[in-house]
């Protein structure tokens, strides 16, 4: 069983990013299973998108497996975002 926990961040004036993270209840770890980023101007369709797209991961893939868990939510937020900006390198070199 997991707890499903947003955490915000604001990039600028125009932008965020809403991590959509669990706690894994066994053991109290913590994992990322995906970013979510909004832009102004806001639209109802985006948003419903993203929220859908949360659930259909949820149920596709258990969130521990999705991203590895850790003692913290700071240090799962931080892996997760090393993580994406290695796989953003890869796929630009590619």
């Amino acid at each position: 069983m997991f707890k499903s926990i947003d955490i915000w961040k604001r990039i600028d004036n125009e932008t965020a990013i809403r991590y959509r993270c669990f706690q894994r209840l066994t053991d109290g770890q913590f994992c990322v299973q995906s970013a979510d980023y909004y832009h102004f101007p806001l639209e109802d369709t985006q948003v419903k998108a993203l929220d859908r797209q949360f659930l259909e991961l949820f149920i596709e893939e258990s969130p521990d497996q999705r991203s590895s868990p850790y003692p913290t939510l700071e240090e799962a937020i931080a892996m997760y975002e090393l993580e994406f900006a290695d796989e953003s390198t890869i796929l630009v070199s590619v």
